[in-house]
C-alpha cells in the first residue's frame, strides 16, 4: 500500500475545531426549534419551503424531500405534521394539478422568522471561528 501524506497535529486540530463550531451552531438551532415546539426537521422543512427556491412561495413535496435528503413518503408525513400544527398548507400546483405544493401560513412565517433571527445571530458568531479555520487551511495549502 502506498504511503499517504500524514496529517500534522495542527490539521487535526483545525478539523476538530471546525466540526465543533458546526455542531455548536446546529445544537443551538435545534434547541431553539424545540423551544418553539418544533423538531429540527420541521424547522429545516420550513426553511426549505421559504428559502429553497428564491422567488417562489411554495415548494413541491418532491422538492422538499430532495432538500431534506429524505424519501418522498417521509416528506408527506412531515408536511402532514406541519399542516396539523397550522404552519403550512397543501395546495395543488399552479403548473401541474397532479403535483401537491406546500406553502407557509402566517403562523409558520412568524415561527420561522423567530428561529431565523436566532440562527443568524448564532451564525455570525460561528462564522468568525469557521472563517479563521478555513483561512488557516487555505494558508497551509499554498
Amino acid at each position: 500500500m502506498a504511503k499517504r501524506n500524514r496529517l500534522r497535529p495542527d490539521q487535526y486540530h483545525r478539523l476538530a475545531a471546525f466540526r465543533l463550531a458546526l455542531r455548536e451552531f446546529l445544537v443551538k438551532a435545534e434547541a431553539n426549534a424545540r423551544g418553539l415546539g418544533l423538531t429540527p426537521q420541521q424547522h429545516q422543512a420550513l426553511l426549505s419551503i421559504k428559502g429553497g427556491y428564491p422567488g417562489h412561495n411554495e415548494i413541491s413535496i418532491g422538492q422538499l424531500a430532495a432538500h431534506l435528503l429524505i424519501k418522498n413518503h417521509s416528506a408527506v408525513e412531515l408536511v402532514s405534521r406541519l399542516v396539523k400544527a397550522g404552519l403550512v398548507v397543501r395546495q395543488p400546483s399552479g403548473d401541474d394539478r397532479r403535483k401537491v405544493c406546500v406553502r407557509i401560513t402566517a403562523r409558520g412565517e412568524e415561527t420561522l422568522a423567530e428561529l431565523s433571527r436566532a440562527s443568524l445571530e448564532e451564525l455570525a458568531t460561528s462564522a468568525q471561528v469557521m472563517r479563521r479555520l478555513v483561512m488557516a487551511l487555505e494558508k497551509n495549502e499554498s
